[in-house]
């Protein structure tokens, strides 16, 4: 009985050491280099554009694919991975979800299915590893 309160004893003792041994500054993400504006057509914003584009289509409940019409801002910050900024103005096509095949989609005009909207995505990317993320995305009507 002595030996199984001593483990007990043990085991709580660890627990609490690691508990408090936690440093809560350890777990922010530091800033290496600040928000600096670059060029969209920058070979790793556009695989950071194209994931912001799949996710974007995967999450509407849109019937039809949204793609990017304009490319507004592209800025980037060096943190523990690459984060890219991007503000840009989307549209739907003229294509639907379920089809297989998006490379003849072109924009919906003057119709009543057009419709336009200004994304504003963070993708935090390790390009080297094509390791991409949104970590935030965020869509307005125009």
């Amino acid at each position: 009985m002595t030996r199984l309160w001593g483990s007990c004893l043990f085991l709580l003792t660890l627990v609490v050491a690691l508990v408090a041994s936690i440093d809560p500054d350890k777990n922010k993400v530091q800033v290496i280099r600040e928000l600096k504006v670059i060029d969209a057509s920058n070979y790793n914003v556009k695989q950071c554009l194209w994931f912001a584009m799949q996710e974007y289509n995967k999450e509407s409940e849109d019937k039809y694919i949204f793609h990017v019409v304009n490319i507004m801002q592209v800025q980037l910050q060096v943190t523990d991975r690459l984060e890219y900024f991007i503000d840009v103005e989307i549209a739907r096509s003229n294509c639907k979800k379920l089809s297989n095949s998006n490379e003849n989609c072109v924009t919906q005009e003057n119709s009543k299915l057009a419709k336009k909207r200004t994304c504003n995505f963070i993708i935090g990317a390790l390009p080297w590893n094509a390791d991409f993320t949104v970590m935030k995305m965020q869509c307005a009507d125009l």
